[in-house]
């Protein structure tokens, strides 16, 4: 993929999304020891970056192929962003989504006008052959929640606003929270062409790692389980077959974080920040927060990328800061 790709999603986007701000907070800096510059993607539409990867997919179709429909799987963020972009557009959307996803991602996709389509992620139902069936049967067109060209495209938009909205001359990591690696190779891609003293790392759960363990060893791996962290977002089998190869070129060593230290950065989001953030779009904040050994520099670049935390989460995470 090439800068240009990134450039023309963002002009085909730029009225349909929310230019988000990078904030700061002198509390979360005392934390981490160094300067915490918080991108926040979760008061993107939708509540998450993925409004961002479905809108330039969509936008990028044709007439004829948008008439017929679009079809996603997703835990839940891409689900509402592909929803909310069909819905925009006029477009028909079938979600396929995992049973065991947050009510709240599944009420929320139903009520922006999507179909949804339930599946059994814990016992091993693929989702990728019902989506195949699905799309042959009523002549959807797939939007791959990450290993797709315009979808990464789209999220690297978050690169092309970091790269205008950051102080000039900055060295710094930029921690991503990664699923499949469709944001973290996108920002990688628009950094590289216009901030290229900026270096991506990626951020997920321990026991979800495939990301960081693939970085180290060259290929993709596999994650053993897809269920069991708080952080379901982020949950994803493997790097994408497009995202991996981009991320090992450019990206730095991964990082992980506990299920505890996400909701404890959930915390901090809302009582230094003002913002709602989900486990797995905090990861990053919990990283620069509490790995601070495995970061150098005076300063650090975070992206919240999701907020769709239910009341239970939020109310989990907020206790922890009685602790």
């Amino acid at each position: 993929m090439k800068i240009e790709q990134i450039e023309a999603a963002y002009a085909r986007i730029a009225g349909r999304i929310v230019e988000t701000p990078v904030l700061r907070s002198p509390f979360l800096d005392e934390i981490a020891g160094r300067r915490v510059h918080v991108k926040a993607e979760c008061l993107q539409g939708t509540g998450s970056f993925k409004l961002r990867g479905a809108t330039s997919a969509l936008t990028a179709l044709d007439a004829e192929t948008r008439a017929r429909g679009v079809l996603a799987y997703s835990s839940g963020n891409h689900a509402q962003g592909v929803a909310l972009a069909a819905q925009r557009l006029g477009v028909p959307a079938v979600i396929i989504m995992p049973d065991d996803a947050p009510a709240l991602k599944i009420a929320n996709t139903r009520a922006l006008g999507a179909e949804v389509v339930l599946y059994d992620r814990v016992g091993g139902q693929s989702r990728e052959a019902l989506g195949r069936q699905l799309s042959e049967a009523r002549g959807l067109t797939l939007v791959k929640p990450y290993d797709d060209r315009q979808v990464i495209a789209g999220q690297g938009t978050v690169g092309l606003e970091l790269a205008r909205q950051l102080p000039d001359g900055l060295e710094a990591d930029v921690l991503v929270c990664c699923g499949g690696g469709g944001l973290t190779s996108g920002i990688a891609l628009a950094l590289e062409a216009h901030r290229p003293q900026l270096r991506v790392r990626p951020v997920e759960p321990d026991g979800f790692d495939d990301v960081t363990r693939s970085l180290r060893s060259g290929t993709r791996e596999e994650n053993a389980a897809l269920s069991g962290s708080i952080c379901d977002a982020i949950v994803t089998p493997s790097p994408g077959e497009l995202t991996f190869p981009i991320m090992h070129r450019l990206c730095g060593a991964g990082l992980t974080v506990s299920d505890s230290e996400a909701l404890r950065a959930v915390a901090q989001a809302a009582l230094r920040l003002k913002l709602v953030a989900e486990p797995g779009g905090a990861v990053a904040l919990a990283a620069a927060l509490w790995r601070c050994d495995e970061i150098e520099g005076d300063d650090v670049v975070v992206v919240i990328t999701g907020g769709n935390a239910d009341p239970a989460t939020l109310t989990r995470a907020l206790a922890t800061l009685e602790e």
